[in-house]
């Protein structure tokens, strides 16, 4: 009977649109939920009978419908380490499994996906989201910077002290005068570091021999060996130099003295010399590099009567102590030190799916792989379809709370009226039992 067909559709409708009810507040509870992904409801109609002559009441059924591939909003966050992704993809997590007395965190098997960026540094040195998610990234040899893209594992900061780094090249950016005030020499001083991190002076005078034409001697005060390690000879300019550049670049260097060795021209290759020392832990070379042969990027002779130093690096470092952790655009998870040295310790994929919406929703805005959605697919950020990462920033919930606001007065009323065809349908079959009266 048609009646009572009527009132299993409407007892169906009932249990969908408070399905979608659920849906909605699910939502709006969420609203400010970094990462969350909103769930939509679709309706299904099924159907009892349906031809040409009669069609009988059916059902309807409320399905999920998840918006995982949607984006949220990207907003600045003062967590230095907060990360969002601007396109398809999650960050690979890790759930804590248990904590060992020996304060060991053990992981579940399982693995985990997020759009939660909000990460911060724990009391045992693991990034881990406001969810208790711990992030999972490929590790970087510390000393060749090589990437691991073989093994994913959770991302621990354990590096508390850095070693020193022995000195083995200078840059110097400078200008010899062309017309120097007196005959005296031009001292210029570097400081380089030995293999235990201590620190070194190294004396380079400056002589003008000839026009276009400096001697360099090269002294180091801790040399085992004495003072005076040797002397090169610069030149500058075509003239000079015999070589083929512009006047005031460095042409040629040579005629190099004890341990001095040097390049010789050949155009756009670096100009430099090299230097031997030893401070008590054997031989130290030091590459002194003067720029590019014909190029005005290091070292030159222009007009004045005094040296003007531009710039002076080397690649030495003394022992540093664990500072801060950052992250940055290529997902390098870096430890920095007080010794003004950093060193990338990991570096944390995109992981891409075929089908993000397909994914199985777990507890603090994570997700699980299904059949549905496909294979983990890990990249580098920016590669292979994998989306960007942003640093200092957390994607925002993808709620859109004017719309479930809209949705919610459309669900409050379609549940009314099938509330309304469930009491007329049963006024009409108590009229149809009254009529045995």
């Amino acid at each position: 009977m048609s009646l009572f067909g009527a009132m299993n559709t409407a007892i169906s409708g009932l249990s969908a649109q408070s399905s979608s009810f659920g849906n909605i507040s699910d939502n709006i509870s969420n609203s400010q939920t970094v990462g969350y992904k909103a769930v939509d409801t679709d309706f299904v109609d099924y159907l009892t009978q349906s031809d040409a002559t009669m069609n009988s009441p059916g059902s309807v059924v409320a399905l999920p419908q998840y918006t995982n591939s949607v984006q949220g909003t990207l907003s600045q966050s003062t967590d230095p380490l907060a990360m969002a992704i601007t396109g398809q993809g999650f960050f690979p997590v890790s759930m804590p499994s248990a904590a060992a007395n020996t304060g060991q965190t053990s992981f579940s098997a399982v693995p985990y996906y997020t759009r939660a960026g909000d990460f911060s540094l724990n009391q045992a040195g693991y990034l881990v989201n406001s969810s208790g998610a711990y992030l999972n990234g490929w590790s970087i040899d510390p000393t060749t910077g090589v990437v691991n893209q073989n093994a994913i594992s959770p991302i621990q900061v354990t590096q508390t002290t850095d070693s020193p780094v022995a000195t083995t090249q200078v840059n110097l950016s400078a200008n010899l005068p062309a017309t120097p005030a007196s005959a005296t020499p031009v001292t210029s001083q570097i400081n380089i570091y030995d293999s235990l991190g201590t620190a070194h002076e190294v004396d380079l005078d400056w002589t003008q021999t000839a026009t276009d034409t400096w001697s360099v001697a090269i002294n180091v005060p801790d040399n085992t060996s004495g003072a005076a390690v040797g002397t090169a000879q610069v030149m500058f300019g075509p003239t000079a130099s015999g070589n083929a550049v512009p006047d005031g670049t460095v042409g040629s260097i040579g005629s190099g003295t004890g341990t001095v060795t040097t390049t010789a021209y050949a155009s756009g290759n670096p100009a430099d010399l090299t230097f031997t020392a030893n401070f008590g832990n054997g031989a130290q070379a030091v590459t002194l590099n003067l720029g590019t042969y014909g190029q005005a990027t290091g070292l030159t002779q222009y007009a004045g009567t005094s040296y003007s130093l531009r710039d002076l690096t080397q690649n030495g470092a003394p022992p540093g102590s664990f500072s801060s952790v950052s992250t940055n655009a290529s997902g390098q998870v870096v430890v920095n030190y007080d010794n003004g040295q950093s060193r990338p310790i990991a570096q944390v994929p995109v992981v891409t799916f075929n089908d993000p919406d397909g994914l199985q929703r777990q507890d603090g805005q994570a997700f699980t792989a299904t059949s549905a959605s496909g294979a983990a697919l890990a990249n580098a950020a920016g590669s292979s379809g994998a989306g960007s990462i942003v640093t200092g920033s957390v994607e925002q919930s993808n709620v859109d709370i004017s719309s479930e606001l809209t949705k919610l007065i459309v669900a409050q009323q379609a549940y009314s009226a099938n509330a309304k065809i469930i009491t007329t349908a049963n006024d009409m079959l108590q009229q149809t039992i009254n009529l045995k009266q």
